[in-house]
This record gives C-alpha cells, sequence and structure tokens, in this order.
C-alpha cells in the first residue's frame, strides 16, 4: 500500500474511533446474551420517547414493561435499565435481580418477587430518567437466567452486572428517549 493509501485507512480509522466510545447508544454495556427476546412497553415504542409522567418532570413512574421469547432454561430473570449517554458514563437507573422465571411482565406496582439492586444513586430502586442536557438513549434490557442470584438489595451494580453476566442465557432489549427540558 502507498503512502496515500495509508493516510486514507488512518483518517477511516480516526473517524470510526468515536463511534465506539462507551457513551455511544450502540455500544454494548452490562450483560451480554443472545438477543432472543422482544420487549415492549404500553407507554412507548421502541426507539420513541418515554412520556413525562415516567421522567423526573412528571411523576416520576416506572414505565410498564412486558416480554416474550424463548425463556427455556431460564430460572429467573434481572432487568436492568440504563442510560449510556450519561456524561460520567453508563447511568444505571434500575436494577432487578432473581425475578420468578415465568415473569412476562412488569406494571408500575410492587414487584411479583425478585429484588431491586442499588443503582447509580445508591439505592435499591427506581430512579427515573432526568437527562441533564441533549437526548439520552434509556435502554430497558431483560435477561434470562440459568439460575437465581442470589444477591441481596445492598449488593453493587457492578456486582449485580457481574452475576447477571455469568448467569445470562438470553435477553432482549426496549430503548426509549427523553430529552432534556
Amino acid at each position: 500500500m502507498n503512502r496515500w493509501g495509508l493516510v486514507v485507512l488512518g483518517v477511516g480509522v480516526a473517524l470510526a474511533l468515536p463511534a465506539c466510545g462507551r457513551n455511544s447508544a450502540r455500544s454494548p454495556s452490562g450483560p451480554f446474551a443472545p438477543d432472543t427476546l422482544t420487549v415492549t412497553s404500553s407507554a412507548f415504542a421502541e426507539g420513541t420517547t418515554i412520556p413525562a409522567e415516567f421522567t423526573c418532570t412528571g411523576g416520576g413512574r416506572r414505565p410498564p414493561l412486558a416480554w416474550s421469547g424463548d425463556l427455556r432454561g431460564a430460572k429467573a430473570l434481572a432487568v436492568v435499565v440504563d442510560d449510556p449517554d450519561a456524561p460520567r458514563g453508563t447511568y444505571y437507573h434500575w436494577i432487578v435481580v432473581d425475578l420468578p422465571a415465568g415473569t412476562t411482565s412488569l406494571g408500575t406496582g410492587p414487584l411479583p418477587g425478585g429484588r431491586e439492586i442499588k443503582n447509580s444513586a445508591g439505592r435499591p430502586s427506581w430512579t427515573p430518567p432526568c437527562p441533564p442536557s441533549g437526548t439520552h438513549h434509556y435502554r430497558f434490557t431483560v435477561y434470562g437466567l440459568t439460575a437465581p442470584t442470589g444477591l441481596t438489595g445492598g449488593a453493587s451494580p457492578t456486582d449485580a452486572l457481574s452475576a447477571i453476566q455469568r448467569a445470562a442465557i438470553v435477553q432482549g432489549r426496549l430503548t426509549g428517549l427523553v430529552t432534556h427540558r
């Protein structure tokens, strides 16, 4: 390859690198398993705006979620809601582990079992989306696990994500948007 070919190649690589950043909405963060579940919400569709009632500018409630797909082999479920666009890296809004394997939805009320783990705010609870600026992507990921994690509510997000990674056999994701107001 001649010198100009190397320059063009170098420029192409340099332009592609920002898309690989950890805050990219498409970059994986957290556990990974085959993406075979379909996650939906009656409150918003994939890639659309999450209604204000589910953000810090509204009531701050959790949006309802439902999922379908092959969960054979799953002995428990986990749900992770994160914001990969947060200024200091991925922010975890909600982590739930050890939901019963037969669970196919979560409403806005009490959980049907399972355990909430500390989120990035240090609380084992839901923290509603509240972007400081711009448009943020909020990812609602459901995991099928080979076994319950056994974690307590005092576990850290890192501990929870590691436990989910070790046990995840399937996953599915729904992404909603919130723009700073």
